[in-house]
């Protein structure tokens, strides 16, 4: 007799399980475990945007409100905006979302589905592929290579995989999990090719700020013209160390803000006011903050590659942007076995590279947006435990 489940939507019954949520599931309650499997730092919420949050709710802004965010936060996104990337931009371009996760979602309901092709650089974080396969559509993965200078992108490979069926390249630069982050002329070339076949880009960006080669990475902001197929999903959670409130935007040309307000409005109607209030604080008073992390994070990074590094096993590159180290070790083939080994003998809690996709399968990501100190001891228990494995 069929069960339940075989009467639901095949593309829900097939969605995979997160080799990242299995295995902090694995080791979560191991104590003294130091925990670098997640996107996220050891830092709370600063107390200025907490303070915000609070204020607002004891006010009462507890109602429904603009599905395409209030105006003081989709001004402050504008003032952020051209604080960060040398130009003007204006409140019309943004919508506020329930999360990064959600712009991404919104963006694939609007430009693919059922029979529609989306590639996207791999090794990658899963979510994308997982909702667009998800949404009907077939999630096309684009190897990146991995050599002596870190990752790199095959123009060849990319132009290989695209048929008549593709509808969008999905572009993380700086890359989560790899680090890579697009020069210039690397996103000029991506742009050329998508306009060329009418292809839409859905750019994550959310790591631009954390860049070790300058102020910021280069973004498609920086060389697109205003009709270019370009939707640009991004998150409140990693700036500003607020993965728990569920809070991110697009920014698209205001001529779709229309057909964006009505995915939201049938999606989660809005987001809350006062988390909404919480994300102006943060946009206007969170430079300090940002920079700080930054800073911290890039001596963390310096320490990881140096003591890896020195064990001989390892074959990494330090990356040039976002906040982890995607290594290899010699001798090591599938990470995913590996990764629970690593959790119960060294008592560090990294997540496996077969979570991110064709290419990441020997190798292990390990987040690095933590005290130095305890990226220190983190990785001086990874290296006991190679002496040994």
């Amino acid at each position: 007799m069929a069960g339940l489940g075989d009467s639901l939507r095949a593309q829900a019954r097939r969605a995979p399980e997160s080799g990242i949520v299995a295995a902090m599931n694995h080791g979560r309650l191991k104590p003294d475990l130091i925990p670098l499997w997640a996107g996220e730092g050891d830092l709370e919420t600063p107390e200025f945007i907490r303070r915000a949050g609070i204020e607002a709710l004891a006010a009462g802004e507890t109602f429904y409100t603009w599905q395409r965010g209030i105006p003081e936060l989709r001004e402050a996104l504008a003032r952020y905006h051209t604080r960060h990337f040398g130009r003007l931009f204006d409140a019309s371009q943004f919508l506020v979302t329930g999360s990064g996760m959600q712009s991404i979602q919104l963006a694939l309901q609007a430009i693919a589905g059922a029979g529609d092709d989306v590639l996207y650089l791999s090794p990658a974080w899963p979510n994308f592929a997982a909702a667009a396969a998800i949404a009907g559509a077939t999630p096309v993965p684009v190897q990146l290579d991995f050599g002596d200078t870190g990752w790199t992108l095959d123009f060849g490979r990319l132009e290989k995989l695209t048929t008549s069926k593709t509808r969008a390249i999905f572009i993380n630069s700086p890359s989560n999990p790899t680090g890579w982050s697009a020069k210039r002329e690397t996103l000029a070339a991506l742009l050329e090719f998508a306009r060329k076949r009418g292809i839409w880009i859905i750019a994550d960006e959310i790591y631009s700020l954390f860049h070790y080669a300058g102020a910021r990475a280069t973004s498609f902001l920086d060389i697109m013209e205003a009709e270019d197929r370009i939707i640009f999903v991004n998150s409140f959670s990693k700036n500003w160390a607020m993965t728990g409130w569920r809070v991110g935007w697009l920014l698209v040309h205001p001529s779709l803000q229309q057909v964006f307000e009505n995915l939201i409005q049938y999606s989660t109607s809005g987001v809350a006011q006062f988390i909404q209030k919480a994300a102006v604080a943060a946009l206007d008073h969170g430079d300090a903050f940002i920079a700080e992390q930054v800073r911290s994070a890039r001596i963390a990074r310096d320490i990881a590659c140096r003591r890896l590094a020195a064990t001989n096993r390892v074959r990494l590159v330090p990356p040039d942007g976002a906040f982890y180290l995607f290594f290899a070790v010699d001798g090591i083939a599938d990470s995913g076995a590996s990764v629970f080994r690593i959790i119960d003998e060294a008592n560090v809690g990294l997540a496996p590279g077969t979570a991110f996709g064709a290419g990441g399968e020997a190798f292990f990501r390990m987040c690095f947006l933590r005290r130095p100190e305890q990226i220190d001891e983190a990785a001086l228990r990874l290296d006991h435990w190679l002496r040994r494995a």
